[in-house]
């Protein structure tokens, strides 16, 4: 590298992920006196489309001029700005800062957008491509034109047909588990099937139906966007544990303290009481009671993980917020799934047998779905809000009373307003719905934002970035 030559300019050039120049406002002169900022934000100097590069960060890298380089010349670092997707210089992360030279590949995300670092002799006319002539970089200013991922081409334009575009499956390789869904697709094909088997069997058929739209919601609404990998044996163990302790004597200890001793005896059909006094009976009998037997499972895998070498330790163990949802979550799915085939579903279902105004089970049937999906802004929301603290209180434990004291009595009360709101008006019900899945997507983004492994974590986001 000769970076003291003046004769000689550094640029960014932009290109496919199969190395294709994209044209002239894809080559970008490097200022000495100026941090080239690449992203998404309006800000930035290379500015890209925001639709089509959802996988690159607003303030995804920076690159900067070096004036000190290790061997004295005058160089060029790129640096990661905490992008959620990071920042690959020749296919390796790039932790920190790194040094460029001519001809890395930086690569936003792992398969995003590509960009080529190079020198050029000023004085030296493209004559292969005097079209693309360098034009210095303007200050950034909002009526900046994106760069879309529509302009990329492919390395040429003839109409040369390989083996692999008539045949794709051939070429994806692990592509098709890592970015194509393939395994929930199988998941989904595997439950499609045994739908199909059971359809004579209505209350087999119920819990394939409640099993698959359970998972489903748990793995698009709380899995992906939390973006940590967890052993899907812990989760499952999560939810089974949660549905043995509601058949277990445990379940008799927890009515007796929190509605024989404490205010939290559940309103008789026929009673009528202040709302007030409604809520402070869920707040007990409900909120506080089931948001504690829904952690236990959370606390026992704290427990159990404390005594484990690594990794089993950290795949198990609730060591940040992000750990704690999960396996909140997961508990709720069990709580729910239990809740709903054991006890309100046949309950609903004997109901209508009885009065002679339709099948049961078909009533049955209609109860479960909004009853499971109903879990995502209810139980799901409230045990993974909790969770959320439960992670924090391991990771900040000068401050853990505090902490699970907040998350408690929170997620508790959001329980109780559910509960008791659900037999005023259904307008009503909305708002607390929305509200308690608000505060559980909000912990959510905070746990991403805190986690100590977030460099190592994935992302996923519906709409744009976080």
């Amino acid at each position: 590298m000769t970076g003291k030559n003046p004769r000689q300019n550094a640029f960014l050039r932009l290109v496919s992920g199969n190395s294709a120049a994209v044209g002239t406002e894809s080559r970008y002169l490097l200022l000495k006196t100026q941090e080239i900022v690449i992203g998404r934000d309006p800000s930035c100097q290379v500015l890209l489309d925001a639709i089509m590069c959802r996988m690159v960060s607003r303030r995804h890298a920076v690159v900067r001029s070096l004036s000190s380089s290790p061997d004295g010349e005058e160089g060029w670092i790129i640096c990661d700005l905490d992008s959620a997707n990071g920042t690959y210089l020749n296919r390796k992360r790039v932790q920190g800062c790194q040094q460029l030279i001519a001809g890395d590949r930086i690569t936003l995300g792992q398969d995003g957008p590509e960009l080529i670092f190079e020198y050029e002799l000023n004085h030296q006319p493209n004559v292969l491509n005097q079209e693309a002539a360098v034009v210095p970089l303007p200050p950034p200013n909002k009526y900046q034109t994106p760069i879309s991922t529509a302009n990329y081409q492919s390395p040429n334009n003839s109409d040369y047909l390989s083996f692999t575009q008539l045949f794709p499956i051939i070429s994806t390789g692990k592509d098709l588990t890592r970015k194509a869904y393939l395994i929930p697709g199988i998941i989904t094909v595997i439950f499609v099937v045994l739908m199909f088997a059971t359809i004579e069997q209505p209350q087999v058929n119920q819990i394939i139906v409640a099993i698959f739209i359970a998972l489903a919601a748990y793995y698009f609404f709380i899995y992906l966007l939390c973006g940590k990998h967890k052993p899907w044996w812990v989760l499952l163990a999560s939810a089974l544990t949660t549905m043995l302790i509601l058949r277990s004597p445990i379940l008799d200890l927890f009515i007796f303290v929190f509605r024989d001793i404490l205010p939290g005896s559940l309103p008789a059909s026929q009673e009528s009481i202040t709302f007030t006094e409604l809520l402070l009976r869920m707040f007990f009998g409900a909120g506080l009671m089931e948001e504690l037997l829904k952690a236990l499972p959370i606390l026992g895998a704290y427990i159990i993980a404390r005594a484990l070498p690594s990794p089993w330790k950290e795949r198990i163990g609730v060591w940040e917020p992000l750990d704690g949802i999960l396996l909140g979550t997961a508990s709720a799915v069990g709580f729910t799934l239990l809740e709903t085939l054991g006890q309100y579903v046949p309950q609903f279902a004997q109901t209508v047998a009885q009065t002679g105004i339709g099948d049961g089970l078909f009533a049955g049937f209609r109860l479960l779905i909004p009853r499971i999906l109903g879990s995502l802004p209810g139980h799901m929301a409230y045990s993974g809000y909790f969770g959320y603290f439960i992670g924090l209180a391991v990771l900040k434990p000068t401050k853990s009373w505090q902490i699970l004291l907040v998350g408690y009595l929170t997620a508790a009360g959001l329980h109780a307003l559910w509960n008791a709101t659900g037999v005023i008006n259904g307008f009503l019900l909305v708002v607390v719905g929305v509200l308690s899945y608000a505060f559980l997507m909000a912990a959510i983004l905070k746990a991403r934002a805190l986690s100590p492994t977030r460099s190592q974590n994935f992302a996923t986001r519906f709409l744009g970035p976080k």
